[in-house]
């Protein structure tokens, strides 16, 4: 069976295919069981009346999200609606396009991915305290940059703390060059460029002069109690037990706060417990925090990633 479908207006193949038919059009008639040509303002598919009618449908989510985007798809935006379509799960796609996380003006909506990264904007919504546990590329923090963002620009609070254990691979502050700040810069690098992601990099560099936003290490949170604040630890899996019930105590009036981490990349010393872990276990029964746990599947980076951490889940700890 053979059939040629016109694209909508303000799309053509090259548009389609995030801009690399070369690339994503064999990676379609791969996923979908069809064969594709695709010409000026159509695409023409070859295959069995049931698998037609699903690539159908699949060119006409990808105009939906083409019109979400602004009129422009990017590579990860192909790719999530083609894993949809490859894993059965492309009924799921018209919820995902509907929640959308509002930053800056200047910048685009962000929309989940996966199922559980929808689960993850509903919690963070809902409760006061909620954990994101699971994989690398997985969306966790940058989610929460972006919740946390949008919440700020809403007026919803009145400030943002960002914050991480200075723990990465064995490495101790005092033999880094520099000063203080320079220091710890290196570990909280990441929220930052999350954080230019969802803001104009004067905009940021503004609220963070302010103190209005603030990047610090983990140890800078004892003592305080942090009030009208969102409210994020990162990289959770290097605090101890007593540095993640220090943390939770941090919480004010009026605030919300977000944990995320891998257990799978805990840098802690072979006798150190995973605070991550033990507040999963020990916090799990209380309702009001939620705890989203990511899989392999939710991994939303380069496509190649989901299968690498796949691989190295199946072979024995090298550290």
């Amino acid at each position: 069976m053979s059939v040629k479908i016109y694209l909508d207006y303000g799309l053509t193949p090259h548009t389609v295919f995030a801009g690399d038919p070369n690339r994503n059009l064999p990676l379609a008639e791969t996923a979908l069981s069809v064969r594709l040509v695709a010409r000026d303002s159509w695409v023409q598919l070859d295959g069995s009346e049931v698998d037609i009618e699903r690539a159908q449908r699949f060119f006409s989510e990808l105009s939906t999200l083409h019109q979400l985007r602004g009129g422009n798809l990017e590579q990860a935006d192909f790719e999530q609606v083609l894993k949809a379509y490859r894993d059965r799960r492309d009924g799921e796609l018209r919820a995902l396009f509907a929640e959308r996380v509002r930053v800056s003006p200047k910048k685009r909506e962000i929309l989940p991915r996966t199922r559980m990264q929808l689960e993850y904007l509903n919690a963070m919504r809902t409760r006061d305290v909620v954990f994101g546990i699971g994989p690398a590329g997985t969306g966790k923090t940058y989610l929460a940059m972006a919740m946390a963002v949008s919440e700020f620009l809403k007026g919803n609070y009145s400030r943002i703390v960002l914050t991480r254990p200075a723990k990465e691979a064995g490495e101790n502050l005092g033999f880094l060059p520099g000063n203080l700040e320079e220091k710890i810069m290196p570990y909280l690098r990441p929220l930052y460029d999350a954080l230019y992601d969802m803001l104009d990099f004067d905009e940021a560099a503004g609220l963070i002069s302010r103190n209005v936003i603030e990047v610090a290490p983990l140890a800078f949170m004892r003592g305080r109690t942090l009030n009208h604040a969102f409210i994020i630890l990162d990289e959770a899996q290097n605090t101890t037990c007593d540095q993640m019930l220090m943390f939770l105590t941090r919480l004010g009036f009026h605030s919300r706060c977000v944990i995320t981490g891998d257990p799978s990349q805990a840098d802690l010393g072979r006798n150190e417990a995973s605070g991550l872990l033990h507040a999963e276990t020990t916090l799990r029964q209380i309702p009001e925090i939620g705890f989203c746990r990511f899989g392999t599947a939710d991994v939303v980076r380069h496509a190649l990633l989901e299968k690498i951490i796949n691989a190295y889940a199946g072979q024995p700890n090298s550290r």
